[in-house]
């Protein structure tokens, strides 16, 4: 073993250093949660500026396929060669995507001054992670990551509300603008605060293990997130996407077993914990992303919220998780233990969803708002919580690919999730129209799928009625789902090893490969 994997720059800082560093961590991943959900709402007015409307959901694809892809890489680089060089990279690709986003002049440049944006993404929030794992030992990293959990309940809300402000009042370029002086500050504090690791032995890179999981990762993203809606699920396009991500992931797996310094480390799914955990994560981030999509639909379609109306109605979401993820970090710090808040989160996040599941035409704004805000306090509780439990458990040389691994399956989870409940949610709606609407619905709309909020509004009071109890009913169903999957989350949680937090950031290597 490599004794230089086991010397972290922990010792090496006051607190006060370390909350210096952490305040440009902190606005690093700020800048990644945010332009995850920054750009939603200003998309109508892109493509009034710049037209291309049949490439609108690539302006979001693109970045979200490009953090996808190199989050595993930004780990294992961090790994071999220290995260600060690793982070300001990052940093740096972020922001010079940010800049090309704000000058694009065509949507083919915006989608790819996107993708640029999203490889630099990925870094953040992978690398931001991992530094405190360098940093601060397990024991004291439950309030550190509490907050980072808490920003990603802050962008998932105040992503639309900026995004439609500086659309409206502003300019649509200032979307990603506003985040060149907060980088540079936070490329400033980092340049500044974090040691650099001491050690520059030069390592083999898994070049080809690296291509076939981009390979295999930007597979299942575009099959996720096109289809069903963009292509049929049955078309060829799709088979061929299904059929390539099954043969890179068997080529994947092959190439690991064998690599010296693989990128995705097989070692580490012999670890009980590391494979609870991810696939906890994964599932959880199915139930989140897939039933939260809808929220804001419920708001505006239902209530008739304006889109600002909807996010702001959000906020008691955001309220729960921002308690709950700095609360559980808090005590976590304080009792050295991990293991109930997931637990005690997942059964929350079922409640939630359960609750949600009963909205309808009639529930007042007061009963939605307690509802989200039960689901976003048992969130709070689970997602930084999954990143302590095995930043914990792993060695030292593997802590970047192992929180890149949580990452990476939520994200994936994600995606899975918000494809499966749209294909639900649509076929519902569809079913519940035909069976209400004989004749189909009229009005404009062309079909179920294709209704505006302001189509609604101009459509007969009693149609109207009709498409707002079918569109509740098929929104029923998805809650529904959400927390029967979330039953699954519970479960596996209580499969997760109860493990003292240790008060070094070391861990002896025997650690890797137990199962209990």
């Amino acid at each position: 073993m490599n004794l230089q994997h086991d010397v972290p720059v922990a010792g090496q800082l006051t607190h006060r250093q370390i909350l210096t560093v952490f305040s440009g961590l902190l606005m690093a991943m700020l800048l990644a949660a945010l332009d995850g959900t920054i750009v939603a709402t200003a998309l109508p007015t892109i493509v009034g500026e710049l037209g291309g409307l049949g490439q609108l959901a690539w302006v979001v694809t693109a970045y979200l396929l490009a953090q996808t892809i190199v989050t595993p890489l930004y780990g294992k680089l961090g790994d071999l060669y220290g995260r600060k060089i690793i982070l300001q990279t990052a940093i740096g690709i972020f922001l010079l995507g940010s800049a090309l986003c704000g000058i694009s002049q065509s949507m083919g440049q915006l989608i790819l001054f996107r993708a640029i944006q999203g490889l630099g993404g990925g870094g953040l929030l992978v690398t931001a992670q991992a530094v405190v794992g360098d940093i601060v030992p397990p024991r004291d990293r439950g309030r550190y990551q509490g907050i980072f959990g808490a920003v990603f309940g802050v962008s998932s809300i105040a992503g639309p509300l900026l995004g439609g402000y500086f659309t409206t009042q502003l300019n649509w370029r200032w979307i990603f603008y506003i985040n060149l002086p907060l980088g540079v500050l936070a490329l400033g504090v980092i340049a500044i605060t974090l040691p650099a690791r001491p050690d520059r032995v030069k390592r083999a890179i898994d070049y080809v293990g690296a291509a076939l999981l981009a390979v295999t990762l930007s597979g299942i993203i575009l099959f996720t997130d096109l289809g069903g809606t963009t292509y049929p699920w049955g078309s060829p396009l799709m088979i061929t996407l299904a059929v390539t991500v099954v043969l890179a992931l068997v080529a994947f797996l092959f190439v690991e077993s064998r690599a010296k310094e693989p990128i995705m480390p097989l070692r580490l799914f012999r670890n009980r914990t590391f494979t609870v955990t991810v696939v906890s994560g994964a599932i959880v981030g199915v139930a989140m992303f897939g039933s939260v999509t809808y929220l804001p639909l419920f708001l505006q379609i239902v209530t008739g919220a304006s889109p600002t109306g909807s996010g702001l109605r959000m906020i008691p979401m955001m309220g729960g998780m921002l308690v709950t993820s700095i609360l559980s970090g808090q005590l976590i710090s304080r009792w050295g233990r991990y293991r109930i808040f997931p637990i005690t989160g997942t059964a929350v996040m079922t409640l939630g969803l359960l609750l949600l599941s009963r909205m309808d035409a009639t529930t007042t704004v007061l009963r939605a708002s307690l509802d989200m805000m039960v689901l976003g306090l048992g969130l709070g509780m689970v997602m930084q919580v999954l990143v302590i439990a095995v930043q914990n458990e792993v060695d030292y040389r593997d802590l970047g690919v192992a929180t890149s691994g949580v990452t990476l399956f939520r994200l994936i989870g994600g995606s899975f999730g918000t494809a499966f409940f749209g294909a639900i949610f649509a076929a519902g709606l569809e079913r519940n129209l035909r069976k209400m609407l004989p004749g189909g619905l009229t009005g404009g709309s062309g079909h179920g799928m294709g209704i505006s909020p302001r189509i609604l509004a101009d459509l007969d009071p009693a149609l109207r009625a009709v498409y707002i109890d079918a569109f509740t009913s098929s929104l029923r169903v998805v809650f529904l789902t959400a927390s029967a999957i979330a039953v699954v989350g519970f479960g596996l949680t209580w499969l997760v090893p109860e493990r003292p937090l240790r008060g070094s950031v070391a861990v002896p290597v025997t650690r890797i490969g137990e199962d209990a």
